[in-house]
């Protein structure tokens, strides 16, 4: 097993320039050939949801969990002005068997997103989604590339390259895109077939955002297109902040590598907090560092603080929702350990108190943050701050996503 990539400042930059470039090529490759499909894609999903149907995620493998709790979290709970909350939930390995659980939950007016088909559980994933097309629902599948030749769902979205990682950054844009623009539809009510007694249309919710759209009520193909350019600039977009993110912080994500092999090697752990999106962060940080990157590195011991409801609900309920993350890190933090700390915002409260206490305890600090760093940049809360500079919150988790699959191979 190797020890990873030398840690010098020569051989970061070569490093984070070439995961630049593979997720450039990923990105274009894939929005170039399945942008106008994402978009009609985001017609049928908009029908379903205005017949009162709901979205399943379902996932099995440890990565690909993330990706259903993240694309869940985001429809429930819309993080920009104006999108209305969908009805969603996520069906993850670690709640007991998918295929039964899903058998029992989802309806024919339904739409099921399957994460992972074609790696590790991915069997289960696809046994969902072929029993769940049976029932009529709607099947989209984000699958890796052993399955990508005779897919389990109706709507099949294969993100091309060998790297896991880049594939994954390249599906959490494609499902960033599918929650982003089905709203798009809600305003042209009119070309949603079958739409029941919840379906109407949805003042303001696109139009401030899409100022391009005319509110026609017969041209489809029109809105369509719209939607597929739509979703090109967004991916557009993400090439250049993941680019200004990675390049903008090499020196950041280097010194946070060099220190954090550094606690790995006197014994300690990663301990990893976030909120919403974020939390998903936190999940798929854990089983990346917890993973060998099939023999390439080393597993690293990490922990994942928004893992345990009773825990997190416990404490919220008792205390406060601002220490959910600092009394774990009371509990678990040990002096050699490192936590990291993802948001968009850069100022949540429970970050910042973790970040807090793990400074008095001796613990190393690593942050993510968008919007400029918000206080934890401004106030230095944390020793490492990789800095996303935007506020649009999907491109900034992407960003992000990316920044932390460098730091993981950085440390090896």
């Amino acid at each position: 097993m190797t020890a990873g990539p030398a840690l010098d400042p020569s051989r970061a930059e070569a490093t984070l320039a070439e995961l630049i470039e593979r997720r450039s090529e990923a990105n274009r490759e894939f929005f170039g050939r399945e942008a106008e499909r994402l978009a009609r894609c985001c017609h049928r999903m908009a029908e379903r949801f205005a017949r009162g149907g709901r979205l399943v995620a379902v996932a099995a493998a440890p990565p690909a969990r993330s990706d259903a709790r993240h694309v869940a979290v985001e429809f429930v709970h819309p993080v920009i002005v104006g999108k209305r909350a969908l009805p969603a939930l996520a069906l993850t390995a670690e709640g007991g068997p998918i295929v039964p659980r899903a058998a029992a939950l989802v309806e024919a007016d339904d739409i099921v997103i399957g994460f992972g088909e074609g790696e590790e559980g991915g069997e289960e994933v696809a046994a969902a989604l072929r029993r769940a097309r049976g029932t009529g629902a709607l099947t989209l599948g984000f699958p890796a590339p052993r399955a990508a030749a005779s897919p389990a769902a109706e709507w099949s979205f294969a993100a091309p390259g060998a790297d896991p990682f880049v594939r994954q950054e390249v599906v959490e844009t494609g499902y960033h895109v599918l929650w982003e623009l089905v709203h798009v539809f809600f305003d042209h009510h009119g070309l949603l077939e079958g739409r029941g007694p919840r379906a109407g249309a949805d003042p303001g919710a696109a139009s401030f955002l899409y100022p391009f759209l005319d509110g026609s009520e017969s041209d489809l193909d029109a809105v369509i297109d719209d939607v597929r350019r739509s979703a090109l600039a967004k991916s557009e977009e993400v090439d250049e902040l993941r680019r200004a993110t990675l390049e903008g912080n090499a020196a950041v994500l280097l010194a946070a590598a060099r220190g954090l092999r550094e606690r790995f090697e006197s014994g300690g752990r990663l301990l990893a907090v976030g909120n919403g999106g974020s939390a998903t962060d936190a999940i798929d940080v854990v089983a990346d560092f917890r993973d060998d990157g099939d023999g390439r590195w080393t597993p690293r011991p990490a922990l994942d603080l928004t893992e345990d409801s009773a825990i997190l609900t416990a404490i919220a309920n008792d205390i406060g929702v601002a220490e959910i993350f600092q009394r774990q890190v009371i509990a678990y933090g040990r002096p050699a350990d490192a936590l990291i700390a993802f948001t968009t915002s850069g100022g949540s409260d429970n970050l910042l108190a973790a970040l807090v206490e793990a400074r008095k305890r001796g613990i190393a600090t690593i942050a993510m943050a968008g919007y400029g760093g918000g206080p934890i940049a401004a106030e230095g809360l944390a020793d490492h701050v990789v800095v996303t500079d935007s506020e649009n919150i999907p491109r900034i988790q992407e960003a992000q996503a990316s920044a932390y699959h460098g730091l993981r191979e950085l440390v090896g």
